[in-house]
């Protein structure tokens, strides 16, 4: 190799330049900036200010964060929702003149106290939940209605009785301990918000009511035709927010006693700045306990560090008030222009080099030899189905295939003419497999791996997998699971041939040429998924060995087919079985005579070959060139070869002009015939194979049943 493409080899072989758009992209980064900015100003007025960080200065700042983080706890929800509450430092003054009136005045016991208090910030909240979620009004001016007729309310009675309250000094044990308590020195306010705070995150992530308000803040539209109660969300939301902030008040009522003129004034900027600074976009949609909890963190740091170095209360409001601005501005143009920014960045071609393919033109001779076999092929289905991917048949001898309609279609033994919907999934059915009980299991795009009963009713089997550590974005989540294949065992073992790319980008992932493909295996006793490899460059079709310990599985960008040992002597180890194929291999499934057939989806071709060794052009023509426009391989002519053991080629099918099957992404073989799929053909394939056993049905021979 030329020193000149070496050095391009290693530099885009080990140097992360993919990582910027990684961290720009996921929610890795979301939580990051603000961490980072927390410690900047932690750090920023330590330096500044004597004993800004000692154990008093963090005690008091802990007891403000836990009563102000309350709010934002609340403010949160309405604002991932997608609504907003300015109603919630007039919310916080009633609520702590209603903890205060009903002790000190009426003399009630704590819990009736507590109690009380709840309730009122539950009303109030629900009248903004009734407004904005039922009735449909504008939650910026019903909210700012509502604060200029709470903070009214709250005026009037302090008029009445502030004196009463003021005058008032119970000596309540339980009262004191609520504010100026702590445990192991940590102040009752904190324990109590990380208790809340915990409880806050397992809702948001991992029950389904957390799940509706951020499916309802990214769109309402698509909540209601998912059949989410949106108006009874959007109102509890505003309840919840109520409640939280009375919290707050509580814990306040108990530490401070007052009922000044002055309480919660200005406390909705504090809140919406430590909300937008936390991360939490005005939008709705996105949002998190951490992220409101890092936000108030940061508010408090600077309020406290501008009233240490004796700064004025409006400098402090003024400060704040700049401070929301400019981060409700980044917020709002980051949304805007998230995908135009990352698209710069987040794609990035390496350095890919395969060998000079092996010759297939007629005359030259070789095991690839081109020839025109499939040009007669019997088309099933003609013009009735579109993109079936994988096809595979029953016991029976019924046709399964997918559809791109999200449907898994039945053609009926024997003529195959009679066409039904065997069962609706919703996404794009890609390989499939049958297990000994007759089940179908699918792998669907975007969706994870799906069981499908022999009723047709379908089942979620995983949609997600064990995080690797060293990804700097959660790669938990199946983007595209693709072809599999069962164990003796109940093993499945499938592929997901990109971690970075949804379905419908996978044209970026071939352009970029990394390994970010996995094969996964699921237990089917047990429940269980892990990833068993990493750094496969677009994995796609997957069988399980004659042996039983292994699978065969084909790196589609890699040209190449390699086997994986899942079980005996050679446990975890990878060894190539043919590394420079003439295409680009898919699907891959037993042959009757103990052999194995192989899709070549696509042939390669010189220029793209050469453009391989290119990322800097491939880096340009994703920028400058529509998708439809690139470089991609020869799809128009469909190729299937059969291969042994050793890899190597026992026989190879061409439809050199492709009349049939121009692109043949999977193959099965079934009682004497080989059934063709494409994903971008309307037709099932179907070609009379000479000397094959008319008695092989795959799984009856697997699973040692009669026909």
């Amino acid at each position: 190799m030329p020193m000149r493409d070496t050095l391009t080899s290693l530099r885009y072989r080990y140097w992360p330049d993919h990582l910027l758009g990684e961290i720009l992209s996921k929610r890795w980064t979301e939580t990051a900036i603000p961490v980072i900015l927390l410690l900047i100003v932690g750090f920023a007025f330590s330096r500044s200010i004597d004993n800004f960080l000692s154990p008093a200065s963090l005690a008091d700042t802990a007891r403000q964060a836990g009563e102000i983080g309350f709010i934002a706890l609340g403010l949160a929800l309405v604002v991932i929702v997608g609504g907003i509450d300015l109603s919630v430092g007039s919310i916080f003054a009633l609520t702590d003149f209603c903890a205060l009136y009903l002790l000190d005045v009426l003399g009630w016991p704590v819990p009736a106290v507590v109690v009380a208090t709840l309730l009122c910030g539950a009303t109030l909240g629900a009248v903004n939940g009734i407004l904005v979620g039922y009735l449909r009004l504008r939650a910026f001016i019903t909210t700012l209605i509502t604060l200029i007729i709470y903070r009214s309310a709250y005026d009037l009675l302090i008029q009445r009785y502030s004196n009463a309250i003021a005058s008032a000094f119970p000596d309540i044990p339980s009262w004191d301990f609520i504010g100026a308590g702590s445990v192991f020195g940590i102040p009752t306010v904190a324990l109590a918000y990380i208790v809340i705070a915990i409880f806050g995150h397992i809702f948001m992530t991992r029950l389904r009511p957390g799940w509706h308000i951020t499916a309802i803040g990214g769109s309402r539209r698509s909540a209601y035709n998912s059949g989410i109660p949106v108006r009874r969300t959007i109102a509890l939301c505003y309840v919840a927010s109520g409640v939280l902030t009375s919290i707050g008040a509580l814990f306040f009522a108990s530490r401070l006693g007052t009922v000044g003129g002055d309480i919660g004034v200005g406390l909705e900027v504090i809140v919406l700045t430590a909300t937008v600074l936390g991360g939490i976009t005005l939008g709705g949609g996105k949002g998190s306990v951490a992220k409101s909890a890092v936000g108030v963190l940061i508010v408090l740091l600077i309020t406290n560090g501008l009233t240490t170095m004796n700064a004025r209360g409006g400098v402090n409001r003024m400060a704040l008030a700049g401070i929301l601005l400019v981060a409700a501005m980044v917020d709002i143009r980051w949304q805007k222009n998230r995908t135009r920014i990352i698209s710069k960045v987040y794609v990035a071609p390496t350095y890919h080099e395969l060998p000079p393919p092996p010759p297939t033109e007629i005359g030259q001779g070789g095991p690839f030899e081109q020839n025109d076999k499939l040009r007669d092929v019997e088309a099933i289905g003609l013009g009735r189905i579109e993109a079936p991917e994988d096809v595979i048949l029953d016991r029976h001898d019924n046709l399964y295939a997918g559809s791109r309609h999200g449907d898994i279609m039945r053609f009926l033994a024997p003529d195959y003419q009679t066409m039904e919907v065997f069962a609706h999934i919703g996404g794009q059915p890609l390989g499939m497999a049958f297990d000994r009980e007759d089940n179908l299991y699918v792998c669907i795009g975007g969706m994870g791996l799906y069981r499908i009963k022999p009723d047709g009713s379908v089942e979620k089997a995983t949609d997600e997998t064990n995080r690797s550590m060293r990804s700097v974005n959660d790669d938990s989540r199946l983007r595209l699971a693709d072809d599999l294949d069962i164990t003796d065992d109940g093993l499945i073992f499938f592929s997901e041939a990109t971690v970075r790319y949804e379905m419908d980008e996978w044209p970026i992932d071939g352009l970029e040429a990394r390994g970010n493909g996995r094969i996964i295996s699921y237990d089917t006793k047990t429940g269980t998924t892990r990833t068993e490899l990493r750094g496969l460059k677009f994995p796609n079709g997957i069988c399980v060995a004659s042996d039983g310990q292994s699978i065969l599985f084909a790196e589609t960008f890699g040209c190449s087919i390699k086997r994986y040992w899942f079980a005996g002597p050679k446990k975890g180890a990878v060894e190539m079985v043919m590394d420079n194929l003439p295409g680009y291999p898919d699907n891959i499934n037993l042959a009757s005579d103990g052999n194995y057939w192989l899709a070549l989806v696509g042939m390669r071709s010189p220029s793209l070959d050469l453009a391989w060794k290119m990322p800097g052009f491939r880096r340009r023509m994703a920028k400058r060139v529509p998708v439809d426009e690139w470089l991609f391989p020869n799809i128009n002519t469909g190729c299937v070869v059969k291969f042994n053991e050793q890899g190597k080629i026992v026989e190879s099918f061409w439809d050199l002009h492709g009349e049939n099957h121009p692109m043949i992404t999977s193959m099965r073989e079934h009682r004497g015939y080989l059934y063709l799929g494409g994903i971008l053909n309307n037709r099932i394939g179907r070609y009379k194979l000479e000397n094959a056993d008319p008695n092989f049905v795959q799984y009856d021979k697997r699973w040692g049943k009669q026909s």
